[in-house]
């Protein structure tokens, strides 16, 4: 909310009737929300938290060289316990890169997927220039282990440089990738942590899949190059059996003309559909009334106390969308790629 140099809101409806400054009351709203759910935790329970930050913002135009439609995304999970500490964490990304050429036509094929840093692994290429020898994924690792035990004030209190790297050297000895943005994204997922059924000894999974089948070359519209992602934060118990579940997906969109101009404001971050609720704009079509991320909601909780492998065994019809009677009285989407990223978070949950 926009205040003037007092802190006082520069709204003129708020301003007639406050005028002190509201900083410190938004502060106190701020924890206050953020201790909601540690306070409705049953004894063990922990509190399961996603955050996704996405950039289109290194993207460029076709001109002597293609180009470049690049979609960049953050992505945190997270298990806090009832004091608000980091129990486990994980950290993974996704550089979708899509060429496309000055006559506006895309160079790679719609049936192209894109891998995250963390399946990448030495084919990303970071260990040469890390200083260190570490790779990406290594990096990304340790940070996670570091922020671990950590309450959200004490890793907003991380020392980092103004060029976004780790100014503690404890920190730095293990992580020389720029740390602010994932940093950001960790505070995020543990701000957005919630108890949904994980208790202590569960096992944390992130599952993410990204692909561009969407994506259109320019023509009498602008083309599309679209990376299409969707992700996890999973929790497993001993048995393997999902104990919380958060669904998010997103779409990351740069629009370019037939002369490989880019049209699409990159200074505007994406966001998930969680974030955008209602102006997804899904309720209408979805036949039952439901949002897309209220569809999502509701195939997490009948995900609990399921396997992978018995929710990949699901029946659905030709839009890959659940026949089953009940299941489809809330969930009309298509749970194909829900399946996939479950998966792929309880093969890496640990």
């Amino acid at each position: 909310m926009a205040v003037n140099d007092h802190g006082s809101p520069t709204d003129a409806e708020l301003a007639a009737s406050v005028t002190i400054g509201i900083g410190d009351f938004n502060t106190i709203l701020q924890k206050a929300a953020e201790n909601a759910g540690a306070a409705s935790l049953s004894e063990g329970g922990l509190m399961t938290g996603l955050a996704v930050i996405n950039s289109v913002g290194s993207s460029k135009d076709a001109g002597d060289e293609d180009g470049l439609a690049q979609a960049d995304s953050n992505v945190v999970a997270v298990l806090v316990d009832a004091d608000g500490r980091i129990v486990d964490c994980k950290i993974d990304g996704v550089q979708a890169k899509i060429p496309f050429s000055k006559e506006g036509k895309l160079l790679v094929g719609t049936d192209t997927m894109f891998r995250t840093k963390q399946e990448l692994k030495e084919e990303y290429g970071m260990k040469k220039a890390s200083g260190i020898g570490r790779e990406w994924n290594e990096q990304a690792d340790a940070l996670a282990a570091y922020v671990t035990g950590k309450t959200l004030d004490e890793i907003r209190g991380i020392a980092v440089t103004e060029d976004g790297h780790a100014g503690d050297a404890e920190l730095a000895s293990s992580v020389t990738m720029s740390v602010g943005g994932w940093l950001e994204t960790v505070e995020k997922a543990v701000a957005n942590a919630k108890p949904m059924g994980a208790k202590a000894g569960d096992k944390l999974g992130l599952g993410i899949e990204t692909n561009m089948s969407k994506s259109a070359d320019a023509g009498d519209e602008d083309g599309l190059a679209q990376a299409y992602s969707m992700y996890t934060a999973a929790t497993f118990g001993p048995d393997g059996r999902i104990t919380s579940c958060i669904l998010d997906g997103s779409q990351s969109n740069v629009n370019f003309d037939k002369a490989g101009k880019i049209t699409t404001d990159l200074a505007v971050a994406p966001q998930t559909k969680n974030e955008l609720k209602e102006a997804y704009g899904m309720k209408k079509a979805s036949g039952i009334g439901l949002e897309w991320y209220q569809q999502a909601e509701n195939y997490a909780q009948y995900a609990l106390g399921k396997t992978p492998a018995e929710l990949s065994g699901l029946a659905v019809n030709d839009h890959g969308s659940p026949t089953d009677a009940e299941l489809a009285a809330s969930v009309t989407i298509g749970i194909g790629d829900f399946n996939t990223i479950l998966q792929k978070a309880a093969e890496n949950a640990g």
